[in-house]
């Protein structure tokens, strides 16, 4: 019962991370999935790109409603994460090897190794937004870099589709440099691309995962819930508060994960 009502509240909280911030959903996911309900990484991954799929979906609507989701730079960045992302879940995480590295009593298994990715990709988005010990100015307005935000967009891609995760807490800051969206712009076409490119990822693992379909949609349905309590709190929140918020979520999940890591190692 216990362990029920921690998944469900993990659930809620997921879903209003998403509504609030416009990502850090799957950063939820993937970690509450693994130690408290005992998936392996690669499953959990797979499952986290539902959850946050699905429950993005609803939040991509609602935002659309709202005017804050710019369908074309969100298809410019999307695109090559969307083609990307389902080659990684279908070919290459299949392929990784079971053990990573091995040396004597030491032993860097997958699953390890992908959390240990896991945790180093939140510190290093962390240390960006608040290089120099200070908030990056995002407002600040100068010529978009769309190429280079394609780019990145296939890069995004590749360690998302390793990890299993959505990817809102890149996309967000990416579409703020590059494209020069505003951060409410920003969290609500992170949504649009997360929807569309968690989901089309996902139908790459359902050849290779024997999935729990009534876990998995209850589990979704109850982010949903979370999701429009999260949209609800977000109108109330400038740009600079929304950041600090990703800041600070990062950072703590991001150290709690590496120093989970490194005891088991030592």
């Amino acid at each position: 019962m216990t362990t029920l009502l921690l998944c469900c509240l993990g659930a809620l909280l997921i879903g209003v991370t998403l509504g609030l911030l416009g990502g850090g959903g799957s950063i939820l996911t993937v970690p509450l999935m693994v130690y408290l309900l005992g998936y392996s990484p690669i499953v959990a991954g797979g499952y986290s790109l539902f959850v946050v799929g699905f429950s993005s979906l609803f939040g991509t609507v609602h935002k659309y409603r709202q005017g804050s989701v710019n369908i074309r730079i969100g298809l410019l960045l999307g695109v090559p994460s969307f083609l990307v992302v389902y080659i990684t879940r279908r070919y290459l995480v299949p392929h990784i090897p079971d053990i990573l590295f091995g040396f004597g009593n030491f032993t860097l298994t997958k699953g390890m190794g992908i959390m240990l990715l896991f945790s180093l990709v939140m510190l290093f988005v962390a240390l960006t937004i608040f290089r120099g010990g200070k908030i990056i100015d995002f407002s600040e307005r100068g010529r978009p870099k769309y190429i280079k935000t394609m780019f990145q967009g296939v890069l995004i891609g590749i360690i998302t589709g390793i990890l299993g995760i959505g990817g809102g807490f890149l996309y967000v800051p990416i579409l703020i440099l590059g494209t020069r969206l505003s951060a409410k712009m920003a969290i609500g076409t992170s949504l649009f691309i997360i929807t569309l490119k968690s989901l089309i990822g996902f139908f790459g693992d359902i050849q290779i995962l024997d999935i729990d379909w009534i876990f998995l949609l209850t589990f979704s349905a109850v982010s949903v819930i979370g999701i429009f309590i999260g949209s609800r709190f977000a109108k109330r929140l400038d740009n600079k508060n929304l950041v600090r918020i990703y800041g600070y979520i990062l950072t703590f999940i991001g150290v709690s994960i590496l120093a989970h890591i490194l005891y088991q190692l030592v």
